[in-house]
């Protein structure tokens, strides 16, 4: 069973003083960051920042116009990954999470009969439904339902704290249609690796696949943006810990997702401005071509 990452820990003693010497944003005191407006020079968090012709600018330099003549909705403003900007930046976040409770509810009232139905589950027979289910049965929905599968409240309880602590700047910082894409992308390579290399009668359910590909997702933001990286490198550590120090845990969709999440995040905020676009969704599109093929040769071993 899928597991929910840990909770971030601060850095170190010896980094304190490192992350002392980054200026805040100046429009939210509390977040430290490495990057400024390019018109301004202001210290700006990625959710504040506004992907220019080069380099960012704050919301209110956008809002000025482009010093040109222009309007100021002669463009539009970006997210540093090329993203819209929206007025609730974290919407997308909320509507997941709310997603993810709802569904928690329909399995207290139903049962296991309703998770045995949509859980991840190779190939085996299930006493409560009476016949042989799994992906390898032609159930490929289950790859994409289990992300909305919890097994207790503690496991839920964990899965959303991480997914708003992570999620909700993230989306900030990619915009709500690339962070979903990551999301998902996310989630479904975590479910091909669960399928392709654990048993095929083992069930398994969870968010986590996805949320640790926003953590991986975060860890290549906050390289990109010269963060300290070792806050994020230690939580790296711990999750890697419980996930294979506990049993009942599905490693392969934490893994998964991991390795899915920071290779669609580094094609976010890394691809170049003149073919964002292209990269950004055609790596997109490479990460589900693999999961399609770990999944036809995981039914064809099965069948």
């Amino acid at each position: 069973m899928d597991q929910a990452p840990g909770n971030p820990q601060g850095p170190q003693d010896q980094g304190h003083h490192d992350a002392q010497a980054l200026p805040t944003c100046y429009r939210h005191p509390d977040r430290e960051t490495g990057v400024r407006c390019t018109r301004c020079e202001r210290p700006i968090c990625p959710e504040c920042m506004i992907s220019a012709s080069v380099g960012f600018q704050c919301p209110e330099c956008v809002r000025a116009g482009s010093g040109t003549g222009h309007a100021p909705s002669a463009s539009q403003p970006r997210t540093l990954a090329g993203g819209t900007v929206t007025a609730d930046p974290r919407l997308a976040t909320k509507i997941l999470i709310g997603l993810n409770l709802a569904v928690f509810l329909v399995q207290l009232s139903v049962g296991d009969r309703f998770t045995d139905r949509f859980d991840l589950i190779g190939r085996a027979y299930v006493p409560l439904l009476g016949s042989v289910e799994g992906v390898a049965e032609g159930q490929w929905y289950r790859m994409l339902t289990v992300m909305f599968l919890h097994g207790s409240y503690i496991h839920i309880l964990f899965n959303m704290l991480s997914l708003w602590w992570i999620g909700g700047p993230l989306e900030a910082a990619l915009g709500r249609a690339r962070y979903l894409a990551l999301y998902f992308v996310s989630g479904l390579a975590g479910s091909a690796l669960t399928y392709l290399v654990a048993a095929p009668n083992q069930p398994s359910l969870g968010a986590s696949g996805a949320i640790f590909g926003l953590f991986g997702a975060t860890a290549v933001l906050m390289r990109r943006l010269n963060y300290d990286m070792r806050p994020v490198i230690a939580l790296l550590v711990i999750n890697l810990i419980f996930t294979f120090g506990w049993s009942n845990i599905a490693w392969q969709a934490h893994i998964g997702g991991l390795v899915g999440g920071v290779v669609v995040g580094y094609a976010m905020v890394h691809a170049p401005r003149e073919r964002r676009d292209l990269i950004q969704y055609g790596v997109c599109a490479v990460v589900l071509a693999a999961v399609v093929v770990a999944t036809l040769v995981r039914t064809a071993q099965l069948t």
